[in-house]
């Protein structure tokens, strides 16, 4: 079963992300160490005692749909209704509508744990706190008088609908339409594909966030605006109206997340209502929808590689239970009689130092994210806009590497079982099920790689990226001026990798100034992964000296010499990948036949 990893997260979150230095320096003045304790304490406590349990009856029975009603799977509903009593809902939220306010690292900290133990429970109330950004930021006063205090304590829930049948990631081809009703309202038509709890049981109301064109909208991008529409429509006085006119036609059959209904959501079509159209209210400014949805998209993509780093957790706590509890053989200096564990076979134990490695990168590399995004909002000016651009780049990395990392954990975690791993009453093989759709939805892996190098790398003419990699060069030099014995050889290995890191960013930043496109598309996912082993060996070696003498600290050490050994020489053949790969790559496309 699940145990939060409560001391772990604490560690990073104060000593790799910063939250400590930023506690002491009055960022945060409601929030201090004892406060970050206990919050971790019961969102821990939560997660294991509470929703782990009920994880497994979420993959077995599913999410059902039958008369245009979306039933979750047994105790789900009840368990939702327990988690926005303890107001864990709004721990980010506005404090002007019910939320305590907290910085994301609070959040995304609360959030790993949520998803351990149990992927497609929490996968709804990301949704919904993406739309509570969305709506502070765009919405008109009246918008958020009527919808965010709701929203923040988790009485309503959010939806984001992008996607549709013909425009999967190109939004240009989106065929959603809006038309102005004449009283400030507009009426929606359309169909939206892969919602995220688009129905349920959870709520009484559900708030769709809708992408559609209006008439004389430009084309592409530019002509696409975002549309609040509720499933009920709502008075004056905050009741709930009359059934707006949106449903869920279909619910999607998964390889994963099976309790987490995937919702095909119909707009306007004249099944409720008076008239056809689904009714709505404009957020921002007309054709300047995507803007906005992006607020919600961005804080999504973060949340997403928080799933990757909560599954990757998930897996690595599973296998490793096993592999001391199976006996298999008899492993190198073991004194016993009859068979050893598993964990004691040196394969074993690097698939699981693997795992570890993977998962304490990732969750490191989320969470100075997040860092990012937090010290943004509490700077102004350059130090602001610095910051900000920080998040932005950063942003990616977060969600594809870890995404990629959960996959991977989970795919080694069903190795570590062996034929047990294959079958499903370990639970081994439904974290693996469900960590697949991660590096898939808030934007493909890939995409992520096209805006890391297209995007992200050229913000302020490199600066932003060349400032990064040299906090990465301070870490490796900390540990090198350290002559720490238990980080023997780590400061030689981050070097090679900062370097590489360096080399393939130069490559990079040239062939987009000087628009070689096709090269710097052919490097950017090699690249990507690049990026991320460089900076979670970075950043595991500055938790690993911020520990040192502490409890776990040994531990720390330990890790970050396996992974800088194993795993970060593979940055050198990723570097000759990004510089070297795209003339093969152009050339191979006669192979696809």
């Amino acid at each position: 079963m699940y145990r939060a990893p409560v001391d772990e997260i604490t560690h990073t979150l104060m000593h790799v992300a910063g939250l400590k230095s930023a506690i002491g320096d009055g960022r945060f003045p409601d929030l201090g160490e004892d406060l970050v304790d206990a919050i971790l304490a019961e969102a821990g406590k939560f997660a294991g005692d509470e929703i782990a349990p009920l994880n497994a009856i979420g993959d077995k029975n599913g999410a059902k749909l039958a008369d245009g009603a979306v039933t979750t799977p047994p105790g789900w509903k009840e368990l939702y209704r327990r988690w926005i009593d303890g107001g864990w809902n709004g721990l980010t939220g506005p404090e002007a509508f019910g939320g305590q306010g907290l910085p994301m690292l609070m959040s995304v900290a609360a959030v790993e744990m949520w998803n351990s133990a149990a992927f497609a429970f929490a996968l709804g109330p990301l949704l919904t706190m993406g739309a509570i950004e969305a709506i502070d930021k765009h919405a008109t006063d009246e918008l958020k008088a009527k919808y965010l205090e709701k929203l923040v304590t988790g009485e309503w829930m959010g939806t984001m609908n992008l996607t549709e049948p013909q425009a999967g990631s190109d939004l240009n081809a989106l065929k959603a339409r809006a038309e102005r009703a004449g009283d400030g309202s507009y009426r929606i038509f359309g169909q939206k594909i892969y919602i995220t709890y688009g129905e349920h049981d959870f709520t009484d109301n559900i708030v769709h966030l809708v992408l559609a064109r209006l008439p004389d909208a430009p084309a592409g991008t530019r002509g696409i605006s975002l549309f609040l529409v509720p499933k009920f429509l709502v008075g004056d006085d905050g009741e709930l109206g009359a059934r707006n006119d949106a449903f869920c036609s279909g619910l999607e059959h998964k390889l994963g997340i099976h309790g987490s209904p995937t919702c095909t959501m119909i707009f306007g079509d004249g099944k409720f209502g008076d008239e056809p159209g689904a009714i709505g209210w404009l957020i921002g400014e007309e054709n300047r929808g995507l803007a906005c949805m992006f607020t919600m998209m961005n804080n999504a993509r973060l949340h997403v590689g928080i799933q990757g780093v909560s599954i990757a957790e998930a897996a690595y706590q599973k296998a490793l239970a096993y592999a001391n509890e199976r006996t298999q053989g008899r492993a190198p200096g073991f004194k016993g009689d009859g068979m050893s564990p598993i964990i004691g076979h040196p394969d074993v134990r690097r698939m699981l130092l693997t795992m570890k490695s993977l998962t304490q990168g990732s969750r490191a590399i989320c969470y100075t994210c997040a860092q990012a995004l937090d010290m943004a909002h509490v700077t102004e000016g350059d130090k602001s806009r610095k910051w900000m651009e920080r998040a932005s780049l950063i942003t990616p990395i977060a969600k594809a590497f870890s995404t990629d990392a959960g996959v991977d954990v989970a795919s080694l975690g069903v190795q570590v079982h062996g034929g047990m791993g294959f079958i499903e009453e370990t639970g081994a093989a439904q974290l693996l099920r469900d960590a697949r759709i991660a590096p898939i939805y808030e934007g493909t892996n890939g995409i992520q790689a096209i805006d890391l190098v297209m995007r992200k790398l050229p913000l302020s003419d490199g600066a932003t990226v060349c400032a990064l990699i040299a906090d990465y060069q301070a870490d490796a030099d900390a540990v090198r001026a350290s002559n720490s014995p238990e980080l023997a050889g780590v400061a030689d290995r981050l070097d090679r990798a900062i370097d590489d890191l360096r080399t393939a960013t130069s490559f990079m930043l040239d062939a987009v100034r000087s628009g070689r496109q096709g090269e710097a598309l052919a490097g950017a996912t090699p690249y990507l992964r690049l990026f991320g082993l460089t900076a979670s060996g970075a950043l595991l070696a500055r938790g690993a000296m911020a520990g040192m003498g502490e409890d776990g600290g040994e531990g720390r050490a330990a890790l970050i010499r396996f992974a800088a050994a194993n795993l970060l020489p593979e940055t050198a053949g990723l570097s000759s990948t990004v510089t070297a790969g795209a003339e093969s790559l152009e050339a191979a496309a006669a192979a696809l036949t």
